[in-house]
């Protein structure tokens, strides 16, 4: 039987970008742990000087992460409070932390989330896309086969898709996108909280050619969201589709805005749409 641990985990969010977004129960929390598990604890050092602590720092990353449960349990069997910090953001979210909590949890241990800044959040805040629901998928694979094949897996979800990319796979995720998705809306966020914080929206051609225009526009973290698909629609309502379909072809209206009438009021692919008007209008 593992003993009881008397000491709190505290998981902080840290700023990821502007400092002042620190909250001050963050900052109150980190004053008052005995240690800082940290991704990098270089980074981390700094802004820990920033807030003028001087507060013992151990690595936690990817590497390491499941060698450091048993002696930060030790630790909080002691009676030690400590904390759990990221680079940047709430840690967990496609950053370590997830074994140590998990096996700590289980353990019996008081884990406490202090919740702060999140890219993924303050993305969607700022997007303009639905967000009653959405999938956050993390980072794309690296090779373009397996980021393909996530992509398609995902293509036909109807929530808000959102994924964190890197400046130097932005273009190839960007050309994924473009090659199976086409015409689908996305918006580009970058280096959230920072100086350059932008915000891009279009296809997914649209906004490389903004980069070709302006390199800068490649630098930095960014946070791609993706309008989900269209809601899947049912026979009757496909019925009345075809119906309106045909009313406006009969009253002039052109085959293209034909097909973005009927896709906006009835939903489907627009492209789809443009197909069947153009199959109604061969066989008038």
């Amino acid at each position: 039987m593992t003993a009881s641990a008397s000491g709190t985990l505290y998981v902080v969010a840290t700023p990821i970008g502007n400092l002042d977004d620190l909250s001050p129960r963050a900052v109150r929390t980190l004053e008052s742990v005995a240690l800082v598990a940290a991704e990098d604890t270089r980074h981390s050092a700094r802004l820990l000087q920033h807030l003028g602590l001087h507060i013992p720092l151990l690595s936690l990353h990817e590497h390491n992460e499941a060698g450091r449960v048993d002696q930060l349990f030790d630790r909080l069997a002691q009676g030690d409070d400590l904390a759990l910090i990221s680079d940047a953001g709430t840690p967990l979210i496609c950053d370590p932390g997830f074994v140590l909590v998990r096996e700590l949890r289980q353990r019996g241990a008081r884990v406490v989330p202090i919740p702060g800044p999140c890219a993924l959040i303050a993305a969607l805040s700022a997007a303009g896309l639905p967000t009653d629901r959405f999938l956050f998928a993390g980072f794309l694979p690296a090779k373009e086969g397996a980021r393909r094949t996530r992509i398609q897996a995902l293509s036909e979800h109807e929530e808000t898709l959102v994924f964190y990319e890197s400046p130097h796979r932005i273009h190839a995720s960007l050309a994924s996108f473009d090659a199976l998705l086409g015409e689908r809306r996305l918006v580009l966020a970058r280096e959230l909280t920072k100086t350059f914080e932008t915000f891009l929206e279009g296809t997914a051609a649209q906004l490389l050619g903004r980069m070709a225009e302006d390199p800068n526009q490649s630098r930095g973290e960014f946070v791609i969201m993706v309008a989900g698909a269209p809601a899947q629609i049912s026979e009757t309502t496909t019925l009345d589709a075809q119906a309106l379909l045909s009313a406006l072809l009969e009253e002039g209206v052109g085959v293209k805005q034909a097909a973005a009438v009927v896709a906006r009021l009835m939903g489907g692919r627009k492209r789809d749409w443009y197909e069947q008007a153009l199959a109604l209008k061969g066989g008038n």
